[in-house]
This record gives C-alpha cells, structure tokens and sequence, in this order.
C-alpha cells in the first residue's frame, strides 16, 4: 500500500461520537487513485482501501437505497 501519512481523515457530521463510526479519507484519490475507509476506535488498525470506481458504486448504491434494511 501507499505512504498513507498525507491521509486527511474525516467522519460525517451526522456523527453523534458514540464510537461507531468509521472515517474516510478521499484526498488520495487524484493521487494514487484510492479512497480509504478505518474504524474511527482503532485509528492504527486496518485500512480499507477502495479504487475510485468502487467507491463510486458504493455511494451511488448508498444514495439509491441500495443497503436500506
């Protein structure tokens, strides 16, 4: 993977900070093509790493009602 040291983290607003979240960081994206995804309670633990295209697909599938229960 990458040298991910210039990743710029961030949660949704929508967060209420009850530690279930996960941070994203999409800055890398131009760079190195990738959309990161990591547990916001274990900030040194895995990283998912998405292509643009992949990500993509999930937030137009999420905006669409794709994963609604």
């Amino acid at each position: 993977m990458h040298d991910l040291t210039g990743a710029v983290w961030r949660k949704s607003t929508r967060s209420n900070n009850g530690g279930n979240c996960v941070e994203v960081a999409d800055n890398l994206v131009d760079e190195y093509g990738v959309v990161l995804v990591r547990d916001s309670k274990d900030r040194t633990g895995p990283v998912l790493k998405f292509t643009r295209d992949e990500w993509r697909a999930f937030l137009d599938g999420a905006a669409g009602g794709e994963f609604d229960l």
